[in-house]
């Protein structure tokens, strides 16, 4: 009997715990998707604070996440805010090329403007220097994606008892369309593949397309999320009742 009425209060406790969530599932989101596009910064920061060790835990943390490449990220308290490749001919920035080869990280390169295995690892590992400033942890579409979702679902809050989920067709065009045409044109120009003249997109279309496909994302699942939530919630709190655990 005794061991029948604890289980009983482990279960209520479980099921308390859940329409907790359920009603607050939004807060843990938001307060996730701040952490996860604002903690990358933090890197570069403790980078130029001196906290060297702290700030390679970050960028070891984030580097099964994303590639990392410093010639498509976004870098702090250095002369440029991006050092993209020449290849991308972004006007008023200085091309990548002409800073890496000034920093012995990529003196076994001879070609820097050739894509090649070895500039594809150097620049991951590589996190900036006193001149270029310190890399934030993730790349520039990274940063847009889940800047994206982190603001969407903040503005979700406000809208969230009347937004539908966004329609197929339109993620398909705005989501999925404009990251996948960047990505892939640029991917697939590149060794070893290289189907058509080489391409290296700019530090605006990553960005752009990026904040797009986050979005999209966001207006896609959130919708969902709080319909389900909603429903768990409803099946909680009649449990709960019926148990005399709710008035």
């Amino acid at each position: 009997m005794i061991r029948d009425e604890a289980s009983r209060r482990r279960a209520i406790r479980m099921q308390r715990l859940v329409l907790g969530l359920s009603r607050h599932w939004l807060r843990f989101v938001i307060v996730f998707f701040g952490l996860y596009v604002g903690l990358p910064f933090a890197a570069p920061v403790l980078m130029e604070a001196g906290a060297t060790g702290p700030a390679r835990v970050i960028y070891t943390i984030y580097g099964p996440m994303c590639h990392q490449f410093a010639f498509r990220s976004w870098f702090l308290f250095g002369e440029q805010p991006a050092y993209p490749r020449a290849q991308a001919g972004v006007a008023g920035l200085r091309p990548f090329e002409e800073y890496a080869s000034q920093d012995p990280t990529f003196s076994r390169i001879p070609n820097l403007s050739e894509w090649s295995a070895d500039l594809q690892i150097l620049s991951r590992s590589f996190v900036g220097n006193p001149q270029m400033g310190y890399k934030v942890a993730l790349c520039e579409r990274d940063v847009a994606i889940y800047g994206a979702l982190f603001l969407a679902s903040i503005g979700f809050a406000f809208v969230r008892r009347r937004l539908r989920p966004v329609p197929l067709w339109l993620y398909l065009i705005l989501g999925l369309g404009p990251i996948g045409l960047d990505g892939f044109s640029q991917l697939l120009s590149n060794p070893p593949l290289s189907l058509w003249p080489a391409r290296e997109s700019t530090p605006l279309l990553r960005t752009v397309t990026g904040a797009l496909f986050g979005l999209m994302n966001a207006w896609l699942a959130l919708p969902y999320l709080e319909q389900s939530m909603r429903e768990s919630e409803a099946e909680l709190v009649e449990k709960l009742r019926s148990a005399g655990e709710l008035d």
